[in-house]
């Protein structure tokens, strides 16, 4: 009956709870793991993906007494949390997507990274996006991962990384005008 109730409570009393009983905390789990789980996926490839996740609710586990929820959500502060994992992991992710440019190398048949490119631009696009993505800055492909993949609003971004609204607006529109002119240079001639 205590997880039935935790599915349906909402995330400000999940926090009372959790910080009453530590064991609650699962709930928090079972309502966001596959939501970061997505996100760093779509980020890193599928088996770094797992680790990640479970490493951003363990973490979280163990700063659950520090979250404030005036700061933000529940979700925006894991998401905050996953993104500062995957930072750990971002120049394997910038030399992986340069790599594949050089080649224009295809990721497994079948992969989720294989999937996610294919969803964002035609096949015949990849070389041109992957070096796009590779050039951003870190702040930028953040932001647009974040949007692109997680799905997060503005507000969830800027809850999520620590910045403005402002910033991420600066940031998504910097970062699609640079996409944009990697991928039909034409658009910009004249």
């Amino acid at each position: 009956m205590t997880a039935d109730v935790g599915e349906q409570a909402t995330d400000a009393q999940l926090v009372t709870r959790f910080r009453r009983d530590a064991e609650q905390f699962t709930a928090v789990h079972d309502r966001y793991f596959r939501e970061i789980y997505l996100y760093v996926a779509g980020r890193l490839d599928v088996q770094v993906a797992e680790d990640i996740a479970a490493e951003t609710f363990l973490m979280a586990f163990g700063q659950r007494d520090r979250f404030d929820p005036a700061r933000g959500s529940l979700r925006s502060w894991l998401f905050g949390i996953a993104t500062n994992m995957v930072a750990r992991h971002r120049r394997k992710e910038a030399r992986r997507y340069r790599a594949m440019a050089r080649t224009a190398g295809e990721p497994a048949a079948g992969s989720h990274e294989n999937q996610v490119i294919t969803s964002v631009a035609a096949q015949r696009m990849r070389p041109q996006l992957t070096r796009a993505l590779a050039a951003l800055s870190q702040g930028e492909r953040d932001v647009v991962l974040l949007v692109a993949l997680a799905e997060l609003s503005y507000d969830e971004v800027a809850q999520a990384l620590g910045i403005s609204q402002g910033t991420v607006g600066s940031r998504l529109t910097r970062a699609r005008r640079k996409l944009t002119k990697a991928i039909d240079p034409e658009a910009f001639d004249g």
